[in-house]
């Protein structure tokens, strides 16, 4: 049976895609993964000829989702699939959460929260984590900040993805994985690492 990893927030521009295709590519080498794109504009699929290497499938039925027959799938969410992101997450082993590190970036993901612990009270086998990404270097996590993440019921994985050139352009260089920034691949291995561990794969 598949393991399910979505990638969502209920805000745009917190950089769901770019998590979503970066680890795809970084699993694709150990196990057959399939890159969901449940956004019918298409920005990832909008890809599919420029990375033959990976498996990219536009779905927006969640049951056929499901039946997909792939060790790993991994799903990018738009904004704008709010009401039937509980829907996704009763398919789910891990939702990952990014945020920016700002004060409204991260109260912006109270709804998304919200949606895991309530899909997390039916779903019992249901991971999820909050990751910080997008993060400029040197501008460090205010103490307002950090303490606004405590007070979420949901874990803040340790990794931290920072603002890299290599991570914008990934989506036309094949992954930060096939570039020479060796700091953004042991934040995406890392990334990867953790929720390997917490569900298993």
């Amino acid at each position: 049976m598949s393991k399910i990893i979505t990638i969502a927030h209920q805000k745009g521009g917190v950089g769901k895609s770019t998590l979503a295709l970066n680890l795809a590519l970084c699993f694709q080498d150990q196990l057959k993964v399939a890159l969901i794109d449940t956004d019918l504009q298409g920005s990832i699929a909008d890809l599919k000829d420029d990375l033959p290497e990976i498996t990219i499938i536009q779905e927006d039925n969640f049951n056929k989702i499901k039946d997909l027959q792939y060790d790993l799938i991994i799903i990018d969410t738009p904004p704008y699939l709010s009401n039937r992101l509980p829907e996704l997450f009763l398919i789910s082993d891990y939702v990952l959460v990014p945020t920016k590190a700002g004060f409204f970036d991260v109260m912006a993901i109270r709804s998304t929260v919200a949606l895991v612990n309530e899909a997390k009270a039916k779903n019992s086998h249901l991971q999820a984590g909050i990751v910080l990404n997008m993060i400029k270097h040197r501008s460090g996590i205010t103490g307002e900040v950090q303490e606004l993440l405590k007070s979420f019921d949901l874990s803040v994985l340790k990794t931290i993805i920072h603002d890299r050139v290599s991570f914008t352009r990934s989506p036309i260089t094949g992954g930060v994985l096939a570039g020479d920034d060796n700091k953004a691949k042991e934040e995406i291995i890392a990334l990867a690492e953790e929720i390997v561990n917490s569900i298993g794969v």
